[in-house]
């Protein structure tokens, strides 16, 4: 970027251009260390402007309470409630629900990771004793597990947004609030 006014129109520019390239930032007046006053052109809207108010994806709700952005450290929390899941299963929802839910953001997708997981456990359980009785239901459990993995990307992807998407009664079972 160029320090300085603009070249005069003598200096190799047309009369009929423009000074100043639409794109760049209006100079603040006054000394340089100070920030321009409210209202400038170069800052970004207030709250609750036109471009701020994004519709909402299907299946995504906003966090009760609006309880504001959601930082980094929140995201990454929710989605290890998730994902860790493909290593250590239950344990790992339940490691962030009862250490780190201090958020209201991180305790709610913490709940339903861990509901992803209680389900699938129980599910494990009663599939592999009835597959005991008859061979075919043992399509059950796995079929079950594949519905829950991808559910468990599902909701990371969104975790990772700082969104929440609501996976089913059917694979997320509502034990933990």
């Amino acid at each position: 970027m160029a320090y300085g006014p603009p070249p005069s129109p003598g200096q190799g520019q047309q009369p009929g251009w423009q000074q100043q390239p639409q794109w760049q930032q209006p100079q603040p007046q006054g000394p340089a260390w100070q920030q321009p006053q409210q209202g400038s052109a170069w800052q970004q809207p207030q709250q609750g402007s036109a471009w701020q108010q994004q519709p909402q994806a299907p299946g995504t709700t906003a966090m009760p309470g609006g309880h504001g952005p959601v930082s980094d450290d929140d995201k990454t929390w929710s989605l290890m409630a998730y994902l860790g899941q493909f290593l250590v299963g239950a344990i790992a929802p339940g490691i962030v629900y009862l250490g780190k839910a201090r958020s209201p953001y991180v305790r709610r997708h913490a709940a339903q990771g861990l509901n992803m997981g209680l389900a699938a456990i129980a599910v494990w359980i009663v599939g592999g004793l009835l597959s005991l009785a008859a061979g075919v239901l043992i399509w059950v459990p796995l079929l079950f597990t594949a519905a829950v993995m991808f559910f468990l990307v599902y909701a990371a992807r969104a975790a990772n947004r700082g969104e929440f998407r609501k996976v089913p009664s059917v694979v997320a079972w509502p034990l933990i609030k």
